[in-house]
């Protein structure tokens, strides 16, 4: 099948942000804590299409830390069996090509600053939707402030890049979820994603080389 270079070269290299300019979106659940239903970016792999996530990363602008308690947090995750439809409530992200000659545009159901919270469907049997199971996590990033005896110390930020040399095989139907978030309300936060998707036709047969 085709590198990843060379699927970027054939049109099917996406990218999708959350953030706009210098005005990140609140992450977190209410703007604190991860809250499973409300990822900042889900992407939703529906039956039949697969993507390689090869590039994500998030900045994280922390509020007031006051405590040793209070953290920042950013999570990377799949559920590998539940497809996100398109419910809750949300941004909708028109994906970028990235080859700059091409349309935007992608297979995949893609939103951003989750407020409504969302659910994935699993495609192997009659299950309801409900809320997404995170069986497979590709990264985390937790930061704590060790605010000594300073008052009100501030958290500068927080960035994580998840650049894998190996990047997975996430087919449909699977959703992948960014989060991040804190104990305290975060000031606001970005996030860049880059994969490459594709027909599960390309792929090559289970159990032999490509």
């Amino acid at each position: 099948m085709q590198t990843i270079d060379e699927m970027i070269a054939a049109g099917k290299g996406r990218s999708a942000n959350t953030g706009a300019f210098s005005t990140g979106v609140v992450g977190g659940g209410a703007g604190t804590v991860l809250t499973i239903g409300e990822p900042e970016l889900a992407i939703g792999v529906p039956a039949g299409i697969f993507i390689r996530p090869f590039y994500v990363a998030s900045q994280v602008q922390g509020g007031a830390i006051a405590t040793d308690a209070d953290e920042n947090e950013v999570l990377i995750a799949v559920d590998s069996l539940g497809y996100w439809n398109g419910n809750g409530t949300f941004t909708a992200v028109d994906p970028s090509n990235l080859r700059t000659d091409l349309d935007k545009g992608s297979a995949c159901r893609v939103g951003a600053a989750v407020t409504g919270v969302l659910t994935t469907t699993p495609g192997f049997a009659v299950i309801a939707a409900a809320a997404p199971v995170l069986d497979l996590e590709l990264g985390r990033k937790v930061m704590q402030v060790d605010v000594a005896t300073n008052v009100n110390n501030t958290d500068i930020g927080l960035n994580y890049v998840y650049q894998p040399k190996h990047p997975i095989f996430i087919v449909g139907p699977s959703t992948l979820l960014v989060y991040f978030g804190g104990t305290v309300a975060t000031v606001g936060g970005f996030i860049q994603a880059q994969w490459v998707e594709g027909s599960v036709d390309e792929l090559p047969p289970i159990g032999l080389p490509a």
